[in-house]
């Protein structure tokens, strides 16, 4: 960027601030537009000023985007394709017809490789022609809750005959100067993943429009094997991810099955024997109906809300404090079992590990310590049989387990001794399973690494024309 482009930069900024100070509260489209644009701007400005600051190393160039190879390219993508937005129909046309390529068929999704599983649209010849999907399109997320949803994308890795694409959706054809491997991976790096989101606009959702999309500048090296290169070692890192998926999911399976066969007393660990006691679950465990408001707890106290808590692996994902929270929760107790009452069948729990205050979504159960190990209750939430009962609930848009029949719910209990060995046993399945999904963290990240590293071009796979020369 020019001294006379920057000023005329911080001479648009200005008239924005003008345009913005003059346009009435009631202008809610017009003025998020503004804003939109004057934050694009000012994001810009910060950018060239960092660009301007980076040394430019031999055989490379100084660009809008930052420092690039010499021989690479930085275009927009209106220049590199065509977009379209995808078919909206009535209620009444879903359900039936032809494939239809919804938002949760490629949210977070990479690639989509056939049709076979998708939900169906009544779609006429012309809307088939209009709406299609051929080996190479991109798929781009037009809406999404929070920012770093929207724009994901998705590649079309062959022909779908006679499906369509929904209207949450935007399809990229590009022309020849992409190959589909690279397009796998190049919407996804940093740079431009926040280029995007700078650009976006917010309303309830968070939203891009092909408009804008068209105008985004990608880096690419126009050297195809290069693309071909780069998009392979992207993959097998990708590899190693999928690897780790299937591995952290096989030993999920092997533990609910352990938890089938322990809780119920088909399988006995060695030197246990002896009937077990039949109990309901309200005769060892009970909630802990401590009401407290966040305003009279210590402001850093751990508060959990539903969210933290991931699904079917009782971790916490996130968490945050007293001071954030205003309506009334649940105290909680190190060696409380945290279970999830809202939509019980989403597999919501966590054992834990020290004190707190969460939802009144959450049941805090504490145990009967002469009845029941903690770690022991911990397992059967986890259980299918108790999801299943728990999961009988009222309400239908916002279902709930009722304790009134949860604490009825009947339990096998061994003596307390083999409780904590069997409760034992499974910790140490869930200590591997943890371990294993720290490595796919880790891979995660030297992926993310990687991106960044070969989208940009600051490490090459393929030599240089001149080099090679």
């Amino acid at each position: 960027m020019t001294t006379q482009e920057r000023r005329l930069v911080q001479s648009e900024i200005g008239a924005l601030k003008k345009m913005l100070a003059r346009l009435p509260e009631s202008s809610v489209i017009d003025r998020m537009s503004l804003e939109a644009r004057k934050r694009s701007l000012e994001r810009e400005l910060a950018s060239q000023r960092q660009a301007g600051a980076e040394e430019v190393p031999p055989g490379y160039k100084r660009t809008e985007v930052g420092v690039i190879p010499e021989d690479w390219e930085v275009k927009p993508l209106g220049m590199l394709g065509q977009f379209k937005n995808g078919i909206n129909k009535d209620k009444d046309d879903f359900g039936h017809g032809f494939p239809l390529v919804n938002l949760m068929d490629v949210f977070g999704i990479p690639t989509v490789t056939n049709s076979v599983s998708l939900g169906r649209v009544n779609a006429s010849e012309v809307e088939r022609r209009t709406y299609d999907l051929r080996a190479g399109d991109v798929l781009f997320v037009r809406s999404s809750v929070k920012p770093e949803g929207v724009g994901l994308t998705t590649l079309i890795t062959r022909d779908l005959p006679d499906t369509v694409f929904s209207g949450f959706l935007i399809r990229y054809r590009t022309n020849d100067q992409l190959v589909p491997e690279f397009k796998e991976h190049c919407f996804w790096e940093g740079d431009f993943r926040r280029r995007l989101i700078s650009n976006s606009t917010v309303s309830a959702n968070t939203n891009i429009n092909q408009n804008v999309l068209k105008t985004l500048p990608l880096t690419f090296p126009p050297n195809k094997p290069e693309q071909r290169a780069i998009a392979a070692a992207l993959s097998d890192a990708d590899g190693l991810i999928g690897a780790l998926d299937a591995l952290i999911a096989k030993k999920r399976a092997i533990k609910q099955a352990a938890i089938q066969q322990l809780l119920t007393g088909k399988k006995r660990l060695p030197g246990f024997s002896g009937e077990w006691e039949k109990k309901r679950l309200g005769e060892a465990t009970s909630i802990r109906n401590q009401k407290v408001l966040p305003s009279n707890v210590d402001p850093d106290t751990l508060c959990v809300e539903l969210e933290h808590i991931g699904q079917g692996d009782g971790r916490l994902l996130e968490v945050s404090i007293a001071q954030n929270s205003t309506s009334s929760k649940y105290r909680f107790f190190t060696e409380d079992v945290l279970f999830g009452r809202l939509r019980s069948y989403l597999r919501k729990f966590w054992y834990a590990d020290r004190d707190g205050i969460c939802t009144t979504e959450i049941w805090p159960l504490m145990a009967d310590a002469s009845l029941i190990d903690s770690r022991f209750l911990y397992a059967i939430v986890q259980s299918d049989r108790f999801i299943e009962a728990a999961s009988i609930s009222y309400g239908t848009h916002m279902p709930r387990a009722d304790w009134n029949v949860m604490k009825n719910f009947e339990i096998h209990l061994p003596p307390l001794p083999e409780q904590t060995a069997i409760a034992a046993v499974l910790s140490d399945m869930d200590a591997e399973i943890a371990a294993l999904e720290r490595r796919r963290e880790k891979a995660k990240q030297i992926k993310q690494g990687m991106m960044q590293q070969l989208l940009t071009g600051r490490v090459r796979l393929v030599e240089p024309p001149e080099a090679a020369a």
